[in-house]
């Protein structure tokens, strides 16, 4: 559900702030696109299937004929907010955490897209997110894995992405995301956070430590949370999951991905890189010169 108002008053200054919607009349940009497309997810080759040790770049050298402009992040006169903005257009795609939260008082769950986001450890199994504000200015979600210890990580699909996205809505107090999005709870074993009955994987998760953080154009305001949770808990949906229950079938899982502003990316297709082994290399004789001991 949503949070207090000054909650919202913050969301909303920040969206006017970020400006992630480049388009005056969204719809009639859309109308103009080609019609989604049921593309069956397949492997294709690499760029290059004949590259050798050395070769470099796949582009024949174009790359290394442009120049590059150097940023510096707290450059005077350069909003904090041109960086956000930067950064979610080169870092991608990202992965989505669809994370799912509840008051510590039981009556106000939460269900929230986050693109700060990402699996960083197998065992234990963890998980970080990202939110934006410090502890003062905390998002639902944040105050509630804060507040009860626990949340619920389910995977996006192309399913129900336009569900998902509808989520982040400023919901004024009292009114859920899940019944805006037409989503299903579904229960979880060990948390009492609700898992999205739709979503093809679902995590359960107990938070392991967060960490705030300082702005640097503005000493002295907090400007961020960084939270870890370890999984202790997974939902596989039957007809995604290998026997034994190791793999996800992408074909199946058709995840969504994380652009810039407002946009997201599909998965159709995909490409296999075995991992090169040094002894191996190391029998090709044209190798010889590009490996040599580190200086």
């Amino acid at each position: 559900m949503g949070g207090t108002n000054e909650n919202q008053e913050n969301k909303v200054d920040v969206e006017s702030t970020v400006k992630r919607n480049p388009h005056p009349d969204f719809k009639t940009v859309e109308s103009s696109r080609p019609l989604w497309s049921e593309a069956t997810f397949k492997y294709t080759r690499t760029p290059n299937p004949d590259w050798k040790v050395g070769q470099g770049a796949n582009d024949g050298g174009e790359g290394l004929k442009k120049g590059h402009v150097e940023i510096d992040p707290y450059e005077p006169g350069r909003p904090a907010v041109f960086n956000y903005k930067l950064l979610i257009s080169a870092i991608v795609p990202r992965p989505i955490g669809f994370c799912s939260t509840v008051s510590k008082d039981g009556t106000s769950p939460n269900l929230a897209p986050f693109s700060f986001f990402n699996v960083i450890n197998h065992d234990p199994p963890l998980f970080v997110f990202g939110f934006s504000g410090g502890f003062d200015r905390a998002k639902d979600s944040c105050r509630n894995l804060v507040d009860t210890g626990e949340c619920c990580i389910n995977i996006i699909s192309e399913h129900y992405i336009e569900a998902a996205n509808f989520t982040s809505i400023n919901t004024p107090h009292g009114i859920s995301e899940w019944g805006v999005a037409g989503l299903h709870p579904a229960p979880c074993s060990e948390v009492k956070p609700s898992r999205v009955k739709e979503a093809i994987f679902s995590i359960e998760a107990k938070l392991v430590e967060t960490k705030e953080f300082e702005s640097r154009s503005m000493p002295g305001k907090k400007s961020g949370v960084l939270a870890i949770v370890e999984g202790i808990r997974f939902h596989a949906r039957q007809d995604a999951i290998n026997e034994d229950k190791n793999m996800i079938d992408p074909a199946i899982l058709r995840p969504m991905g994380r652009l810039g502003g407002i946009g997201y990316s599909r998965v159709t297709e995909g490409i296999e890189l075995p991992r090169p082994d040094f002894t191996e290399v190391s029998k090709n004789g044209n190798a010889g010169e590009f490996i040599k001991p580190k200086a």
